[in-house]
């Protein structure tokens, strides 16, 4: 958290939370909801200017709750989150790569939704992998130590029989599948925070 972002908190300690006005999208876009779209349940406008995003990436953190959230100097600005709390897209020098910047070292748990999207945990984060990468990823997918071709693949995510595993960095991790719905759950986090009930 930025130092700035801390004093601020301490000057100004009951500036109230907001909701509904930043979200993050499938593809790792922070996205800007003003009034019109939250009233039409759009995405909102992109956040594309460099220092707002690198702000944004540091002060980016959960509640207790499993809110995540922005903060905005004293102000905790929760997220609306398309997916999960992050996104992760390939990377040739780094293998996977979080929207906020961070390289994922090591996976410790590997996903796919009956939907195809592919979920992995690394350390204290979860993130769906981009869909323009998951193409990519799916090559990493192996059974028996042969990789696993798309139909063999799609036959499994179906409820075939068999392991699947996700060869990263040298290491096999085995890949379950899981529902959409369950995701949030499973990982502990909520995609549209709201106000706590008094």
């Amino acid at each position: 958290m930025d130092e700035i972002v801390k004093k601020a908190m301490v000057k100004w300690p009951d500036v109230p939370h907001c909701y509904g006005w930043l979200g993050l999208d499938a593809r790792g876009n922070w996205r800007m909801r003003d009034e019109r779209a939250q009233h039409l349940d759009l995405a909102g406008d992109k956040v594309v200017q460099q220092a707002l995003l690198g702000f944004i990436n540091r002060n980016y953190m959960a509640d207790a709750r499993g809110c995540w959230y922005f903060q905005n100097g004293p102000q905790r600005v929760y997220l609306n989150l398309e997916a999960t709390p992050f996104i992760a897209r390939t990377d040739p020098q780094h293998g996977l790569v979080l929207h906020t910047g961070e390289p994922l070292a090591a996976l410790t748990r590997a996903f796919m939704t009956e939907l195809g999207e592919v979920i992995v945990e690394g350390g204290a984060r979860v993130a769906q992998v981009d869909d323009r990468d998951v193409a990519q990823v799916m090559t990493m997918m192996e059974r028996a130590g042969a990789p696993l071709p798309d139909e063999a693949l799609m036959a499994w995510l179906e409820g075939g029989a068999g392991e699947v595993g996700l060869r990263y960095r040298e290491k096999l991790v085995p890949v379950q599948r899981i529902r959409r719905d369950e995701v949030p759950h499973l990982f502990g986090f909520t995609r549209l925070p709201a106000t706590p009930s008094s």
